[in-house]
């Protein structure tokens, strides 16, 4: 298959072009670390899932834009492309609009071949207008003072209120790296089993801190010496994210989510970073003021469908009312139970 609409071609890349691949995501400003090649493995390694990652190339054999395509296919969920699940961010990135045009005609092009019933794409931009998308998701940014100390003083006195409260009940934290990560996924998988939803597997976020190494780092916070509450945040170029962060229910009430969140921030400022990113939500929910009043601002997302003739926007998420009774169901497993469960049908999930 080529775009048969511009003079660029595009084509299939395998791990022979990782160096090429890597080379050109590196000078893009709006890539994301998941751009990398080397994030491939998390899906077809922990996962085994297809993988499709294609390169558009100008008449001197230059790469021009990229696209890095899952394909999730169940009986429960249907068959799909995503760029990219299980992050916050994906999609194509390119110098230029030929290059994109390119792209998206290559991903069409495979959707229909391999009969998929759409494919979807998580930008940062309003690269597909053509494309229905949703843009109900936002993503929420702080920018970052110089120092500690001044960060404290934007936070202000409610805030700083906030963070302190579980210390007073004895609450601690600490950073680390991956002799962490019984901890903190302990957390999650509690934390997603309350919330009726699965959880990734233990083996999903060793392979990411293999992949990361000294960028992604795990946060905990303790309390009579029991992981309450983790963290896992990744750093790349200027700015450190957070994917995944998780507190135990029975001790929301003492703060200690807002003594993590302050922890990791506090390290992004001593690494000397510009940006901390809150990560994706819904605009106007609990979750999007929760990350509002430490002064992040809201940038839009916006995530294009291509859709097979009859398709409608998929709504594959909790909120949406068919999968109501198996929430309910799902909040009743025991945890390990539900952790059995999730290793079988997250892979599945975008």
């Amino acid at each position: 298959m080529t775009a048969a609409t511009t003079p660029l071609r595009a084509e299939l890349v395998q791990e022979a072009m990782a160096e090429e691949w890597d080379e050109f995501v590196g000078r893009q400003t709006g890539a994301a670390i998941y751009h990398r090649y080397a994030w491939r493995s998390v899906f077809s390694k922990v996962f085994g899932r297809q993988t499709y990652y294609i390169a558009t190339r100008n008449s001197a054999g230059a790469i021009q834009g990229v696209l890095p395509l899952t394909r999730l296919k169940s009986s429960l969920f249907g068959d799909f492309l995503v760029s990219l699940p299980y992050f916050n961010y994906g999609g194509a990135i390119a110098v230029s609009p030929a290059a994109y045009a390119a792209l998206f005609e290559y991903c069409q092009s495979l959707a229909e071949q391999l009969g998929v019933r759409h494919a979807e794409l998580r930008h940062r931009a309003d690269h597909v207008p053509h494309w229905p998308s949703r843009q109900d998701k936002v993503t929420l940014v702080l920018p970052l003072p110089n120092s500690v100390a001044v960060l404290n003083k934007q936070l202000g006195a409610k805030v700083r209120s906030q963070i302190k409260r579980p210390t007073r009940d004895g609450a601690v934290a600490t950073m680390g790296g991956a002799e962490l990560l019984d901890d903190f996924h302990a957390v999650l998988a509690r934390n997603m089993r309350d919330l009726g939803t699965p959880s990734y597997p233990l083996a999903f976020f060793a392979e990411i801190m293999r992949i990361c190494g000294d960028t992604a780092r795990i946060a905990i916070v303790r309390l009579d010496g029991r992981a309450v509450a983790a963290g896992l945040v990744i750093c790349h170029g200027d700015t450190m994210e957070i994917p995944w962060a998780s507190s135990l229910r029975e001790v929301n009430r003492s703060g200690v989510n807002m003594l993590l969140y302050a922890t990791v921030i506090e390290h992004a400022v001593e690494l000397g970073l510009a940006h901390f990113d809150f990560g994706r939500c819904t605009r106007d929910s609990g979750t999007f003021r929760f990350k509002r009043q430490w002064g992040a601002e809201p940038q839009q997302l916006y995530w294009h469908y291509w859709l097979k003739s009859g398709a409608e926007l998929p709504q594959l998420n909790p909120q949406n009312p068919k999968y109501a009774l198996a929430v309910a169901a799902w909040k009743r497993l025991p945890v390990p139970v539900a952790s059995w469960l999730s290793s079988r049908l997250i892979g599945n999930l975008p």
